[in-house]
This record gives structure tokens, sequence and C-alpha cells, in this order.
């Protein structure tokens, strides 16, 4: 037997006493007296002993381990919502088992069953661009799994949800291209099933409304999160004959590709055509001309989402709660025309 196979009974048979005794001398108990446990802990040592965590995780039905699933790894707005949760989670003495869905239905159920099989203690979910169902997260609840949606939810389900304010935002950034002279603004919108997606697109229509702007459909893009479309939708927009004076993007992604389009076409930002994005990404400050962007509160979703979840493991109380993350403007150059 190796060194580091040795266990609680090897301990015990070679000093002579029970296990009880050596697990509660490894524990600090009390009733146990200053020379025992002097003696277990330098044989313990001695052995190279190591504690089966898992085996303990398991005897008190928990693995101090929550479950996270994301739309994707590579997209900086979830990078830093998982900076969030494992700063909160790790404070707390918690792993975090992260997985991603790579914006698939069926990954995400995947996903959801290999935390499930791990025993993970609570389930922070992001849904997928193709989520337009909520049965496989109803089988988690039915199990008693404590689950925080954060960012993108699902309405249909009574389980705690953070998420930011983007009807206001969208509203907000829509005015601000209006007041810079923008009268045909392009919206690049989200999947339609997605909460936030909706709430973004209602936003931007509730501006145009409130400052006498008609709503044109061609204007309106449903890009739904894909990467590689952007040439398609911009040559969409800017082959019609009247043209976007202004450009709403789903994400800073998107708006810096279509800036380099629209140069490359001989337009001028913010001249000809001013752009909004949207997460305030950090290249926002390093592009000719400085992108204009909503800065999308992800790490403090990721906190408030891992606060809430463990706040229910410990109470055993899986109460609804709603907590709102407010987004801001940030304007640069490419909005800024006045």
């Amino acid at each position: 037997m190796s060194k580091s196979d040795s266990t609680i009974r090897d301990i015990a048979r070679t000093l002579g006493i029970s296990k009880s005794t050596v697990s509660r001398a490894l524990n600090n108990h009390y009733d146990v007296s200053q020379e025992t446990a002097r003696k277990v802990k330098e044989l313990a040592l001695k052995m190279d002993y190591q504690p089966n965590i898992l085996a303990r995780q398991l005897k008190l039905q928990r693995t101090n381990t929550l479950g996270v699933i994301i739309p994707e790894t590579i997209n900086r707005f979830f990078a830093k919502a998982v900076g969030g949760i494992q700063e909160v989670a790790n404070s707390a003495g918690y792993n975090v088992m992260i997985c991603q869905s790579n914006e698939t239905l069926t990954l995400e159920q995947n996903n959801l069953q290999t935390l499930m099989s791990s025993k993970v203690d609570g389930l922070l979910v992001s849904v997928s661009r193709q989520t337009d169902r909520s049965d496989h997260f109803q089988y988690a609840i039915n199990k008693d799994i404590p689950l925080v949606f954060f960012d993108r939810i699902l309405e249909e389900l009574a389980v705690s949800q953070v998420y930011s304010d983007n009807f206001d935002i969208s509203f907000q950034g829509t005015e601000h291209l209006i007041q810079q002279g923008c009268k045909r603004i392009a919206f690049v919108a989200g999947p339609s099933h997605l909460f936030n997606s909706r709430n973004r697109l209602n936003g931007y229509l509730e501006a145009l409304k409130a400052n006498n702007i008609p709503v044109v459909e061609s204007l309106i893009v449903q890009a739904n999160y894909q990467a590689g479309h952007v040439q398609q939708y911009t040559r969409y927009l800017f082959d019609a004959k009247e043209k976007p004076d202004g450009i709403f993007a789903i994400n800073d992604i998107s708006a810096l590709e279509m800036m380099h389009i629209l140069k490359m076409k001989g337009l001028h930002i913010p001249r000809d055509v001013a752009v909004l994005g949207f997460n305030n990404e950090v290249i926002c400050d390093f592009v000719e001309p400085t992108l204009s962007s909503i800065e999308h509160p992800a790490f403090d979703m990721g906190v408030a989402a891992t606060r809430i979840l463990l706040k229910q493991i410990s109470s055993k109380e899986f109460t609804q709660q709603k907590e709102l993350i407010k987004s801001r403007l940030v304007v640069r150059e490419s909005s800024r025309r006045y």
C-alpha cells in the first residue's frame, strides 16, 4: 500500500485506537486528549493521509459545488459573469463547474444532465439562443435542485432571476441616437423568444414612438447572436434605397464589424451613420472612432445570482426572487454628432 492510499483505518490500527477516535482527533474534537490528537496528526502526516472529501460530502448530501451553464465562454460578457460567480462561490467555500451550450438547446440539455449527475448543490443558468422550452429545467426543479437564471431567463418558471433593465437602456440608447439627429435607426435584434431580446426591441420601438418617428420594419434585423452574418445584414441594410443613418447593434463585435464594412463603403462614422454597440467591451476604447456602447453589468449579475443561490442552498427555501441590475449608456465618438 502506498502512502497516498492510507486511510483512517490504517492510522487506527497502527496506534491501537478506534477509527472514531482518529476521526475526532483529525477534526479537533474536544473529547480527544491533546496527546492522542498529537500522535494521530503526526502519524497522519507521516503516512501522507488524505481525507476522502467526496465521501464526506456525500455523507452530508452536499458536494459544495455549483453548476453553471452559459451560452459560450468566448463571449466576454459571460466570462465576466463567471468571474462574479467564482468570486462569491470561492469565498463561500464552493467549487464551480462550468458548462457551455454553444448556443444550442441540445447541448444545454446535455449540460444540465451532466451537472445533475455530478450532484451539484445548485444551478446558475443563462439559456442558449435556441432555448424556447423549459421542460428540462422543470425536471431539475422537480428534483429540488435550486436554480437561478441570470441575464437570459425563462419567465414561465417560478425560480429566481437576475436580469438587467433591457427595456430602459434600449430606450435610452435609441433616444441618444435620435438626439444626435438620426431618423432611420437600424436595430439589430436577438431571438424574439428570449426575454432580454424582446425587452430590448420593445425599448427601441417605444423610443421611436415617444419621438414621433415611424417604425420601419425593414430596419429591424433578426441577428440571433450568430457570428459570421454581419456582412450579410449590413449589405441588406445599406443596399436599400433608404439607408439607415443610425445603428443600434446587438453587441460590440457586430457593431465593430459593421463599422469596418461601412468604412470600406466610404461612409463616415458618425457623420453618415452613428453606431451604438452593446456590452462595452474593452476594445471599444481602442478602435477608430471609439465605439459608443451599453455597459452591461455582467460581473454584478454573476455576483447577485450566486448570492441568491447560496442563500437558497443554506436555507433550503426556494422562494422566487427577482433582482434588477442597471446598465448604463457610455457615449464615445461613434455616435457623438453634437
